[in-house]
């Protein structure tokens, strides 16, 4: 039986169709984290969350590569638009408009950067050290967002970061002949900024953890000097 002269037959040539993505396996964005990140928060000012359950949530969030790994994750809480209270006012200053997506860029090859002492912490900033070092002190830095993003690479040197010990720290990287060290912490405060740090150490090191004895004080008025 020979096929019908009007049956369209494929041409060798002619590639297969590609499916659209489901929408649970399209990759996340960092925009898509900081929005459940975000939800997350909230939960745990308003009582939803104790502060066990935030903080495994919250390290499944950044550790989430697709949309579907991190919708469980808010399944049970209430989305932006659906709270019947009122939301409270931020507790930290907002950035300009425009500024948002401004990094900061802090470069080190063959020598050192510093950033210390009073001075405005954006929304992100990018580290890179080539045999050479960068510090990061954020214990009497001004925080402009409720959550901040440290890029840190470190390729035969170093990146060294400091916190309060009053805010929340979240780290993920990775070290290859090198180490990639931060020390994750939760503040008792859930109105705390939250910083997180992500990157690779290449033969060097990054590192970051809190320092004893600074705190960032009124937490709830906008202002970030440390003692």
């Amino acid at each position: 039986m020979t096929d019908s002269p009007l049956e369209k037959r494929p041409s060798p040539n002619e590639k297969p169709a590609v499916r659209p993505a489901a929408e649970a396996d399209v990759r996340a964005s960092d925009a898509d984290r900081d929005r459940v990140a975000d939800i997350l928060r909230e939960a745990l000012a308003e009582g939803r969350l104790d502060a066990d359950e935030h903080s495994e949530r919250l390290d499944a969030v950044y550790a989430a590569k697709t949309l579907g790994q991190l919708e469980p994750l808010v399944r049970d809480l209430p989305q932006p638009g659906g709270r019947t209270a009122p939301r409270p006012a931020p507790a930290f200053d907002v950035a300009p408009h425009g500024d948002e997506g401004a990094a900061d860029n802090a470069v080190a090859i063959f020598s050192g950067a510093t950033r210390r002492g009073s001075w405005r912490i954006g929304r992100k900033t990018n580290a890179f050290a080539c045999f050479g070092g960068v510090d990061i002190d954020l214990t009497q830095a001004v925080f402009t967002q409720r959550e901040i993003v440290i890029n840190a690479t470190a390729v035969f040197g170093g990146v060294d970061i400091r916190v309060p010990e009053n805010v929340t720290l979240r780290g993920r990287g990775t070290g290859i002949f090198g180490g990639f060290d931060v020390r994750s912490h939760d503040s008792p405060d859930p109105d705390a900024p939250v910083v997180v740090v992500k990157g690779l150490a290449l033969f060097g090191g990054v590192s970051a953890r809190p320092k004893r004895g600074k705190r960032l004080k009124n937490l709830h008025k906008g202002h970030g000097h440390g003692h």
